[in-house]
């Protein structure tokens, strides 16, 4: 089928429209690379060319690699096969031959120019930089960039040099080390796209530089070409870049992350030599990154199972599509109002209702407040500020909920208190409205129990701030229909976030499992850990933060309430944790909440920076003998893994997917993993489940490994093996 177009116009200029026949966004595939190559060796042999243009027959320009693709290619050595028989295959594959066939359209000895009708990212954006002219419609919600390093990968198609070539290193290395992307204006104003045109003159602007401005070669391969700041070893700004930058990436990242490592030694390597040999140093990098284990899962996890669950992978198929038009949110507090900002920002019709209209209005204020800066910034205009704000209904009256499709509780962590809201809002909202609860903790069975409509009660779990947190967890109560999920898949979709589906249990998942990492944290204190040593050995494994700075950002008390009332609910059958004492001690008799009263793990000095609390050497005395930090750094990762094991034994986790995506999007879980059944699955489980055995009879029976996993590791199998999900069409 043919992927896009070729025609010559009476001045002998080629336009070549890549167009991918079902697919609303070009990609990088095996038959559209076939095709651009044929049109490459066209544009360059055909003596009726004189020149030729690159653009796009969609609303976009091309937005990077198939995901199929990338996924076969981001894999390590078959069975059976070694690690040079798996590199020369790369050698010899699509990506690899990518990259020779856009050196040879920029040394046709034609002029190529691209015109960039929207969207160009990843190996888009190097099609673009290959071509010797680039003209982009004005279109700020357009993205322009190389995002190749957020998924554990780097430019394969001579980003790493053709960038840096062509703007400087020091304005190149933070766009590549950091995935960034950048509007048509900023990408203009940086010198990686030449000129910004209204939609209507974008193929005649690309025409006219060909008729009247030609250049058919690069600067780079220009007699005198020096790179814009020079290279390393210049004595130019890039000079200067490289040691600092270095040291910030080993304390930001502390060595998990290969692939911005790799990216820093080819603009190092690469600009010392000429491009072609630039571009054979990149190849051996983008080699060495895919055969490495931590890339291949991040591109699963972050590019391929984040996009299928974000294009609703879990919704119930033979559900009709659902629109919400209006949602009824119950409490302004600090979740109700980021919800109500979201609903909004869709478009939809916002109810906000509170116990009092003056909690109502602060709640729609929050959303003043994020406006007000985007109109500062010139992000929006003031015209289009106050049509958002129209869109939200501040008030205290459950009569204002009538004809809402949606309502979606985020009252106080209270079953009394959400039993009462949930029977007001019942009262007035049509037969056919879901309602969902913004719980974190209690089960939505229970829940369920005091709404008069079970089968359309759903849990809907924000992460906060919500309008900055991409993750939303739905969970599944044991009478919750399908029509549910799939409004509530539908809705989340329409705010642009990213839904994982679990099924019901106390904490559910994601609370469930992030509550093991701060636990461990305060179990390794009351073994006598030192303080600093569990706060660096929390970042040192990939978690975004420390685990006793966050027991206080989260609150002690509310870690402490939440442990009492676990204990209520299970009696006998609750199991106590090192954790116990240590929490009863600093909030019952050292007054010490956290954050919010100043006092937690860490003092807050006011106007000053926060310490580590010097009186825990007094409450735990500190072990004479202090363990090795990859110990306690094992030991963070594994009892997450662990408990993300036992959510799939007990069925709270269906799908391998929601529990990577989750983990990672929703708490932060070690990006470089792929996530915690990704970790045991690189780790092996049979080794896994060893280890664990090591550890609980060092630290206690929580390291247990559950039956599932002894199992799996008898059998030699993996979770991306065992319970690996089906893949839907393209």
């Amino acid at each position: 089928m043919q992927q896009m177009t070729f025609e010559i116009d009476g001045d002998g200029i080629a336009t070549v429209s890549w167009d991918m026949p079902g697919r609303s966004m070009n990609v990088l595939s095996s038959d559209s690379l076939a095709e651009f190559k044929q049109a490459i060796e066209r544009i360059a042999s055909d003596d009726a060319v004189k020149g030729a243009v690159i653009t796009s027959g969609k609303d976009s320009f091309l937005a990077g690699a198939d995901l199929m693709m990338v996924e076969q290619t981001a894999k390590g050595p078959k069975a059976g096969q070694t690690r040079e028989e798996r590199a020369q295959e790369l050698l010899d594959g699509e990506l690899i031959g990518f990259n020779k066939m856009l050196r040879v359209l920029e040394t046709c000895g034609k002029p190529v120019a691209a015109a960039i009708n929207g969207t160009a990212l990843g190996g888009g954006l190097e099609i673009c930089l290959a071509c010797h002219y680039r003209v982009a419609a004005d279109n700020p919600r357009a993205q322009i960039g190389l995002p190749e390093a957020n998924v554990g990968l780097l430019p394969g198609g001579g980003g790493t040099q053709r960038l840096p070539r062509l703007i400087g290193i020091p304005q190149a290395m933070p766009l590549l080390l950091q995935g960034t992307s950048l509007s048509p204006d900023k990408a203009a104003k940086m010198g990686i796209i030449h000129k910004v045109v209204p939609a209507g003159d974008l193929i005649a602007e690309a025409k006219r530089w060909i008729r009247e401005d030609a250049d058919p070669v690069q600067p780079w391969d220009k007699k005198g070409y020096k790179i814009p700041g020079g290279g390393p070893y210049d004595g130019g700004p890039a000079a200067e870049m490289f040691t600092p930058a270095i040291a910030t990436l080993r304390k930001t990242t502390y060595g998990n992350y290969p692939a911005q490592e790799a990216i820093l030694s080819c603009l190092y390597e690469g600009a010392q030599v000429p491009i072609d040999a630039g571009l054979r140093i990149e190849i051996r990098y983008l080699i060495q990154l895919l055969m490495n284990p931590a890339s291949g899962n991040m591109v699963r996890s972050l590019f391929i199972s984040s996009g299928e669950l974000a294009k609703g992978a879990r919704r119930p198929s033979d559900e009709p599509a659902s629109e919400v038009r209006k949602v009824g949110i119950l409490g302004a507090g600090m979740m109700g109002s980021g919800i109500a900002y979201v609903s909004a920002q869709a478009g939809m019709e916002v109810v906000l209702l509170d116990t009092d209209q003056a909690n109502a209005e602060k709640g729609k204020a929050y959303s003043d407040k994020l406006l007000s800066k985007a109109v500062e910034k010139g992000r929006m205009d003031a015209a289009a500020k106050e049509a958002f704000l129209a869109r939200i209904t501040p008030t205290t009256d459950f009569a204002a909920l009538a004809g809402a499709d949606l309502i979606i509780e985020a009252v106080f962590e209270d079953r009394a208190v959400k039993a009462d809201v949930t029977a007001k809002a019942e009262a007035v909202i049509p037969a056919t409205s879901i309602f969902g609860s913004n719980t974190s903790t209690l089960p939505i069975t229970g829940l369920a129990e005091r709404s008069a409509r079970p089968e359309s009660f759903i849990g809907i779990h924000f992460f906060s701030p919500v309008d900055r947190m991409e993750l939303v967890e739905i969970i599944m109560g044991e009478k919750t229909s399908d029509k549910a999920l799939a409004v509530a898949i539908d809705y989340v979709r329409k705010i642009k976030k990213t839904p994982i589906v679990v099924n019901d249990s106390r904490g559910f998942y994601t609370s469930r499992v992030f509550g093991t990492y701060v636990s461990e944290g305060i179990a390794m204190l009351s073994e006598g850990v030192k303080p600093a040593l569990i706060e660096n050995a929390g970042r040192m494994s990939g978690m975004p933060v420390a685990p006793l700075a966050l027991n206080d950002e989260v609150s002690l008390e509310l870690g402490y309430h939440i442990r009492e009332q676990t204990k209520k609910d299970l009696g006998a059958a609750y199991k106590p944790s090192p954790a116990d004492d240590l929490m009863e001690e600093m909030v019952k008799k050292q007054g010490r909440l956290g954050k919010k009263n100043r006092k937690g793990f860490y003092d807050y000095p006011e106007g000053g920076k926060k310490k580590l609390w010097p009186g825990l050497a007094d409450i735990i005395p500190q072990a004479a003998a202090q363990p090795d930090v990859e110990e306690l750094k094992k030991r963070f990762l594994y009892i997450q893994a662990l408990e993300t094991a036992r959510c799939f034994e007990e069925n709270v986790l269906t799908d391998v997917r929601d529990a990577d995506v989750g983990a990672i999007k929703g708490w932060g879980f070690a990006p470089f993993t792929g996530g915690p059944l990704s970790l045991i699955d690189t780790v092996g489980v049979a080794e896994f489940v060893a280890e664990c055995d090591r550890m609980a009879q060092a630290y206690g029976e929580r390291f247990t490994p559950n039956q599932l996993l002894r199992d799996m590791a008898a059998k030699g199998d993996s979770f991306y093996g065992r319970f690996a999900p089906q893949k839907q069409a393209a």
